[in-house]
């Protein structure tokens, strides 16, 4: 999460002082209305302070997460590192040297650290990593989850209370229904049969 609320922060405040400048590169709208004289030195002022009150707002709001430093051996294995700490040491050299896990690191340090033979065979470095990892989910993870609340917003009825339904939950995990054994679940039981054929015998339903 950090890759996307630090570059965010650093832009407001770029946006700010090109606003301030009266450089509009990033606001193009603005500078359409500029030029046909619908915005003044006062309506550009008022969107400064907006973006300065939006930048201060980020800042306290993900304070913690900003000021958490990241490991340089959870992002890069192959650091030759002094931050680790000695009783780990042991552990990053083997991890270093297995062939077996060192391919799979191509796919992100993400993908990585949350293979489960990671966790079984160094359960110190693991309990490490959990904590960047908890607070750092992927941009994927974040993507999907604005584009899914996006979604509610804009299209499905139920759109005023996505926080007390289980659709963003369903919407992003990995859960598939097992749709033959619901059905199971709903097949008459035998018992409701047999009460049935007697029914339909005793009022000749049939008929």
């Amino acid at each position: 999460m950090i890759s996307l609320i630090s570059p965010f922060i650093s832009k407001l405040a770029l946006f700010k002082r090109n606003l301030g400048g009266r450089k509009f590169y990033q606001f193009p709208s603005v500078a359409a209305l500029r030029e046909n004289g619908e915005v003044h030195d006062d309506d550009i002022q008022i969107y400064c302070d907006h973006l300065d009150v939006l930048q201060k707002d980020m800042q306290e709001r993900f304070q913690d997460i900003l000021k958490i430093k990241i490991l340089n051996w959870v992002i890069d294995l192959f650091l030759n590192s002094n931050e680790i700490e000695m009783e780990l040491k042991e552990e990053l050299t083997d991890l270093q040297t297995n062939e077996e896990l060192k391919p799979t690191f191509k796919n992100g340090y993400q993908s990585f650290w949350l293979q489960k033979q990671i966790s079984d065979l160094y359960p110190g470095l693991w309990r490490m990593v959990r904590k960047f990892l908890l607070a750092f989910p992927s941009s994927y993870l974040v993507e999907c989850g604005f584009s899914v609340v996006i979604d509610f917003l804009t299209k499905k009825r139920n759109r005023l209370q996505i926080d007390k339904h289980g659709d963003l939950r369903l919407f992003l995990a990995n859960i598939e229904p097992n749709v033959d054994r619901l059905v199971a679940m709903h097949q008459p039981h035998p018992s409701h049969y047999h009460y049935m054929i007697i029914f339909e015998r005793t009022f000749d339903l049939n008929k």
